[in-house]
C-alpha cells in the first residue's frame, strides 16, 4: 500500500500540471492604442489650393453682367421671340455660379 501511494502522488502532480496548462484561458490581443492625431499613419488631409481672388472677382462680375441681360430676354420671350443665345447664357450663368463656388468653398 505504501508503494501504491508514492506513486499515486507523482502521478497526479503530473495529471494535475497538464490539465492546469491545457485549461489555461488564451486573451486576444490588445487593440493599439487610440492616440487621437498623434499617429503616424493618419490619414493625410489634402489642402485644396485657394483660389486668385482677383480671378473670383472677374468671374463675379461676368456672372452679375450675364444675369443682368436674362429679364430682357425673357420679355423677348414673352412677345413669342426667343432670342438664339439666351439659352447659351443661362449655361454661362450656371458654369460660372459653380466656378465660384468652389472657389470660395474649401
Amino acid at each position: 500500500m505504501k508503494k501504491l501511494s508514492s506513486l499515486y502522488i507523482p502521478v497526479m502532480a503530473c495529471l494535475f500540471s497538464a490539465g492546469a496548462l491545457a485549461q489555461r484561458p488564451t486573451y486576444p490581443a490588445a487593440p493599439p492604442p487610440m492616440n487621437s492625431g498623434t499617429s503616424t499613419s493618419a490619414v493625410p488631409v489634402h489642402v485644396l489650393p485657394r483660389a486668385d481672388p482677383v480671378q473670383l472677382q472677374k468671374e463675379a462680375d461676368d456672372l452679375a453682367r450675364t444675369a443682368q441681360s436674362i429679364p430682357a430676354d425673357l420679355e423677348s420671350v414673352r412677345k413669342g421671340m426667343l432670342p438664339k443665345d439666351v439659352i447659351q447664357k443661362l449655361k454661362e450663368i450656371e458654369k460660372l455660379s459653380k466656378r465660384l463656388r468652389s472657389g470660395l468653398n474649401p
